[in-house]
């Protein structure tokens, strides 16, 4: 893995290039691409009072990956990493461990403790839950038929 730059502000080209990782990858259906680029909308429209906290990796001054996160309302310690996706282009690369790893520093320098991450049980999504997995998460909980008929919610936690 080459130099790369980490930010946790977001900027207005942020839409674009979130939406095109987004769709790109062909995990997301279109809803789930809109609800990810409005919460980058979000929190540049309301800085302040948004929840919403990111980190982006940038390569050759290009966002290769992001992700979104937030303390969970009503629990003392607890966050949710709500997204984390890189570029197909950088699969593989190290990229996304560097981001989850940031992420998790950020929620640790915040007070956050536990860490909570979900995901489709569907073949599809294996190689997110090995991800997860490698990075020391667990399963929590799993919600039969949340998505579809036969796609579970699957609930990853760590203690940070």
């Amino acid at each position: 893995m080459n130099s790369y730059n980490i930010r946790c502000t977001p900027i207005e080209s942020d839409i674009k290039r979130v939406k095109e990782i987004l769709e790109e990858s062909k995990f997301f259906s279109d809803n789930e691409v809109t609800m990810g680029v409005s919460l980058v909308r979000t929190r540049l429209n309301n800085s302040k009072n948004c929840s919403y906290k990111f980190v982006f990796i940038e390569k050759d001054e290009t966002v290769v990956g992001y992700s979104c996160y937030g303390f969970i309302e009503g629990t003392k310690k607890s966050y949710d990493i709500y997204w984390i996706a890189v570029d197909q282009t950088y699969k593989r690369s190290g990229y996304g461990s560097v981001l989850l790893k940031t992420t998790e520093e950020a929620i640790k320098n915040n007070g956050g403790q536990n860490v909570y991450i979900e995901t489709s049980s569907t073949l599809k999504y294996l190689p997110t839950r090995k991800f997860y997995i490698d990075a020391g998460y667990k399963v929590a909980a799993e919600i039969k038929d949340f998505y579809d008929v036969n796609d579970n919610k699957v609930i990853y936690s760590k203690s940070l």
